[in-house]
């Protein structure tokens, strides 16, 4: 079976555009066969697979869809914004022994920038660097929660197996590891011992 390759290096089974990312082909080599794609991996990046999204390119496993980006690398095309805080409320249903509450913690408010938006807490021994850093927090794990933007347009967030798990809005259950969710304007998720992050759609 023969394929062809895009520009950005993906194999594609029809000659005129890529059917995996959509680039235009051109005149790009013939490929006689094609290997196979372990089920581990990404199909759009060959990043090993971890869950529902992939970690680096945003694929949904399940769709068989990335998101497309308009505008350039880093650049937050979305307009969505997450208000991060300490939340008292939180914290007081979590009632935990020995921690204090942070009354003087800043309320920040960043933008979501696409594909994915990882929530965790640093670590340079781990060589972790969450895109949203939460490790004043005791209770948050250094992998907790990931965003991802789907080419629809909609905000998902997923657990990914953290100590404490990830609550949304009022709900007593948290997100199983790997469970993910759509989020709509105004939702709330609630990760560690007592931070919200308030989710805003743009305009």
């Amino acid at each position: 079976m023969s394929s062809w390759v895009c520009p950005k290096g993906h194999q594609s089974s029809e000659s005129d555009f890529c059917d995996v990312c959509g680039a235009k082909i051109g005149a790009a080599p013939v490929v006689s066969e094609i290997s196979e794609i372990s089920e581990t991996s990404c199909p759009h990046c060959g990043t090993p697979r971890g869950g529902r999204f992939c970690e680096d390119c945003g694929y949904d496993h399940d769709t068989g869809r990335a998101p497309q980006l308009d505008s350039l690398p880093g650049t937050p095309i979305t307009g969505w914004t997450g208000t991060v805080f300490a939340d008292r409320v939180y914290f007081d249903a979590n009632d935990v022994e020995g921690v204090t509450f942070p009354d003087d913690a800043p309320r920040l408010t960043v933008p979501l920038a696409p594909p994915q938006v990882r929530i965790g807490r640093r670590s340079s021994s781990k060589g972790i660097e969450p895109d949203l850093d939460l490790s004043d927090d005791p209770g948050v794990s250094h992998h907790h929660a990931l965003l991802t933007l789907t080419i629809d347009g909609d905000w998902l967030v997923s657990d990914l197996g953290s100590t404490n798990g990830t609550y949304i809005n009022d709900e007593d259950a948290p997100l199983t590891a790997g469970q993910t969710r759509t989020l709509k304007d105004g939702d709330q998720v609630h990760v560690g011992i007592w931070t919200t992050i308030t989710l805003h759609a743009a305009g």
